[in-house]
């Protein structure tokens, strides 16, 4: 299953997928292409094998870790494998988000629910992503990020703004308020949602 996590940058895409892998966030650079996180699920008693496999500047993989973790997974079928790809968000990108639409199942929108100026980019770009007809087919999951620091919108107050009502109605899709810095809300629930 192929999840692709984009946003604005500095919406905490890649804090918010470091931390569901249990990573160390505590110092963040930002994404200048693009990161592959490749779990495993597998229904042996909530045992996870978690790889992860970052993209290096000069084309190369790279594997950087392997490790069995314990946690609580309800799983109702064997096995199955989850490709986070963990897109850069800067304006310059943006234009190359297409190049990573092939086969995605799952489409998770990071939104910096303090960053209010640029709520109306956020909305275009989401929107112009919805078109794709090689997303059409796509889940949906909005992450309303930072909802640790005061002055944060809410996840309703972000659906208002997004305009979630009027999307198209074949297209499944959620909202939720998340914190990628201490890991608050339902991040754990990517796993759940991308099964839907």
């Amino acid at each position: 299953m192929r999840i692709l996590v984009v946003g604005l940058d500095n919406s905490g895409k890649t804090t918010i997928v470091l931390k569901i892998n249990g990573e160390d966030t505590s110092v963040i650079s930002p994404t200048l292409g693009f990161n592959i996180k490749t779990i495993t699920y597998q229904n042996n008693g909530g045992l996870i094998k978690i790889i992860a496999i970052w993209a290096m500047g000069n084309g190369q993989w790279a594997k950087c870790m392997e490790m069995n973790i314990e946690i609580p997974v309800n799983v109702t079928f064997g096995r199955y494998t989850l490709n986070i790809w963990d897109v850069g968000g800067q304006k310059t990108i943006r234009s190359y988000w297409r190049n990573y639409f092939e086969q995605t199942d799952g489409l998770v929108w990071v939104v910096d629910s303090l960053d209010l100026r640029r709520l109306d980019d956020c909305k275009m770009e989401l929107d112009n992503l919805l078109k794709e007809e090689r997303l059409s087919g796509a889940s949906l999951l909005i992450l309303a990020n930072k909802q640790d620091i005061k002055g944060a919108l809410t996840p309703e107050e972000i659906a208002k703004v997004l305009n979630l009502e009027a999307m198209d109605k074949t297209r499944r899709w959620q909202i939720v308020g998340c914190s990628a810095y201490t890991g608050e809300g339902r991040l754990k629930d990517l796993i759940g949602w991308s099964r839907m």
